[in-house]
């Protein structure tokens, strides 16, 4: 009984000590960001302006953030306790068998919900902004799944290879005249054979010294672009065509894709005897074409990683992984091992690259900075590391998330008229990600099929699998 009054009264003491600690960095923080605030007066002078209720309701946000955390890790130490030791490995859920298809339901689906709810005004904001730029994500996601996820090889300069697909298509169109179509598969080869280069000097280095070396690559590739400017076109950027359909064009002139449905609808109806259709053109006809697109380019990605994962070089991908030292005592080659995923990787992300021309129509160096590598590498760990449906899920809360909060105008009902919650975005958007670390560790998915079973196909639980792999 004693010893229970004891320990009680020390999780007591260990919360109200992490409650001080945790209000003094946010008033640390919050307290000149949110408390602060300076305005110009009449006579040109900026006046500072002290706002203790702003800074005291951020500290109560930062503090019941957390108790909950704390709530939630202690109860799953105490399940965890209270488990037994030789537990069945973790199945499926019934929520992920029907979120595949569900999801890519919803994908397939989705213009033409956002017409029925927002109209074709809405395409712009909701197809464009919000899908499009999702699934480039996700796209680029997956390709860096199999470096990082697959390989286990800590890849920081990806956005190298997105850089060498998107410059490939606009220099391929712009000097030679080729189409989006043919530029496609050769910016992938071309980001492919970038990769095998970067694979070659670094088949020694492992963690944190891989990192740095492609960190530096990325950086060097966007250099490159930045101060080359008689090929890159240097800050100016170079522009690139956009993309037709066997010479269709997805625009609002009058001889483009609505000319051809009007002619293909009224072949149809002229046929039955019914009066000719004629279809108004429109430039909303490019963005969903270009969200089909993109659609079905991260569909053959998911695809491709599917049947390598299952092939002899995707179990070769997992064993080097798990443990390089055992992958050599098996006699697998980790030369080819290792190379082959940097190829498949980069191919992917030169795809994403090309295509990220083509929608932009206009390609410059700002849009591959490290950030971007960082993005995509956080949305592969937050995800789970192997996981494709966790890094599409993990691309959705990161991009649609970043997105979805620039509409924070209700909380100047709470802060007042003047507040600007756009200030704001990214560092309730880091937090939250702190937050979802702290509760899921291993990512949103971390329970994973085998690609090789004995008997019977079980799912692998992540509390059977090492911190950080799996």
């Amino acid at each position: 009984m004693a010893n229970t009054k004891d320990s009680a009264s020390s999780s007591v003491r260990h919360t109200l000590i992490g409650v001080l600690i945790v209000a003094a960095i946010a008033l640390g923080l919050f307290g000149p960001l949110i408390g602060l605030k300076t305005e110009q007066n009449m006579d040109n002078e900026l006046v500072l302006l002290f706002r203790p209720w702003h800074a005291l309701a951020a500290i109560l946000a930062a503090v019941v953030g957390y108790l909950i955390i704390k709530a939630v890790k202690a109860a799953a130490e105490k399940r965890a306790a209270t488990a037994t030791t030789t537990k069945p490995a973790a199945a499926p859920s019934a929520l992920a068998k029907v979120l595949a298809p569900g999801g890519l339901t919803f994908v397939i689906v989705y213009p033409l919900l956002v017409i029925l709810l927002a109209g074709v005004g809405g395409i712009p904001k909701w197809v464009d902004n919000f899908g499009i730029l999702i699934l480039i994500y996700v796209m680029l996601g997956w390709g860096l799944n199999i470096v990082v996820g697959l390989a286990g090889l800590l890849d920081l300069g990806y956005v190298a290879f997105y850089a060498i697909g998107s410059y490939s298509y606009a220099l391929l169109a712009l000097h030679f005249g080729w189409s989006f179509w043919l530029c496609l598969p050769v910016a992938g080869i071309l980001a492919a054979f970038w990769g095998i280069l970067l694979g070659f000097p670094v088949l020694r280095l492992r963690g944190d010294y891989l990192a740095i070396v492609t960190l530096a690559f990325g950086e060097i590739i966007y250099l490159v672009a930045k101060n080359w400017k008689d090929f890159t076109g240097g800050g100016a950027g170079i522009s690139a065509p956009r993309i037709t359909f066997f010479g269709i064009k997805f625009d609002g002139t009058p001889d483009g894709f609505a000319a051809w449905l009007s002619w293909l609808l009224s072949s149809i109806t002229t046929t039955f005897g019914f009066d000719p259709v004629t279809i108004a053109p429109a430039p909303w006809y490019r963005t969903v074409f270009l969200y089909y697109v993109i659609v079905v380019l991260a569909l053959i990605t998911a695809a491709v990683t599917l049947r390598l994962r299952r092939l002899p070089v995707g179990r070769a991908w997992e064993a080097l992984r798990e443990d390089e030292i055992a992958c050599r005592s098996l006699g697998i080659n980790t030369t080819s091992t290792k190379l082959t995923a940097f190829a498949c990787g980069a191919f992917f992300g030169g795809l994403a690259g090309a295509f990220f021309g083509a929608r932009q129509g206009f390609v410059d160096p700002e849009g591959f900075k490290f950030i971007e590598s960082a993005i995509i590498l956080a949305i592969v760990v937050l995800g789970g590391m192997g996981s494709l449906l966790g890094v599409a899920l993990a691309a959705v809360a990161m991009q649609g998330g970043t997105e979805i909060l620039r509409e924070l105008d209700f909380l100047k009902n709470i802060f007042g008229q003047d507040f600007k919650p756009e200030l704001f975005r990214m560092l309730i958007f880091g937090s939250a990600m702190v937050i979802i670390m702290l509760w899921k560790p291993r990512g949103f998915v971390s329970v994973r099929q085998p690609t090789a079973f004995l008997h019977e196909k079980k799912a692998i639980g992540s509390d059977n699998v090492k911190e950080g792999h799996g």
